[in-house]
């Protein structure tokens, strides 16, 4: 609920918002993995918000971040910040012990590809946390929503017509559409890590088991979690 009521303040504060999250996003990791001297990459990591709350927790923290101007979006560029597609994520195999990425996979046109990225970059043994917003959920069409109900494309002209101006999150450019069936077939498919969690985020415990109910899932579900260990 705390983080519902900061949500209204995502365009007008970012850094209230994303503060906000960026605890709630550290204390969720840490049920999973041990961040005491763990290297860790937040993929999509932006202008460094994520930073502070992650080292606090004894994390050595390194952002990559495909945008130039999100980067620098808090002021000058944060230490540790590299410019990249999580698409091609510029690092060797087996590099970090944690590969953290909140937020990003609805941004990105090819989101497998980005989630094989990331289990290749961490080693055996290490921890893979995806979290993203789900299309069909309440807000998946993020500033365009609730219309996205009717199509991206629709959502997004409809915005423009509205606000005089194009939404930030762009559907077909830097707005997709991923699904709970989509994380399932990858999930299925991908043979270099096994599964610790599958979750829904922000959803009560008790309404987990919604998960296992097709179409259901994909719109009372506001954000999904995947949590693998590399095997």
């Amino acid at each position: 609920m705390r983080l519902l009521g900061e949500f209204r303040h995502e365009q007008t504060d970012p850094a209230r918002f994303y503060g906000a999250l960026a605890e709630d996003s550290a204390a969720q990791l840490d049920h999973f993995a041990d961040l005491r001297g763990a290297l860790m990459l937040d993929v999509g990591g932006g202008p460094g918000y994520f930073r502070s709350a992650f080292e606090g927790r004894g994390a050595s923290y390194l952002a990559l971040d495909a945008d130039a101007g999100e980067l620098a979006g808090a002021g000058d560029v944060d230490r540790g910040t590299v410019l990249g597609s999580g698409m091609r994520l510029p690092f060797r195999d087996a590099a970090f012990d944690v590969c953290y990425s909140s937020n990003v996979l609805e941004h990105v046109p090819d989101p497998w590809l980005m989630a094989d990225e990331m289990v290749r970059v961490t080693r055996s043994s290490g921890t893979v946390f995806l979290s993203w917003t789900l299309w069909w959920g309440p807000h998946g069409g993020h500033e365009t929503a609730p219309w996205h109900f009717l199509g991206g494309r629709h959502a997004r002209r409809r915005y423009l017509r509205r606000h005089g101006h194009e939404p930030k999150n762009r559907y077909g450019e830097s707005l997709f559409a991923v699904t709970v069936r989509d994380a399932l077939r990858w999930v299925s498919r991908q043979q270099d890590a096994e599964v610790v969690a599958l979750l829904p985020r922000y959803n009560p415990r008790w309404t987990w088991w919604l998960l296992r109910v097709p179409v259901l899932r994909e719109v009372l579900t506001w954000n999904l979690v995947i949590v693998l260990r590399k095997r």
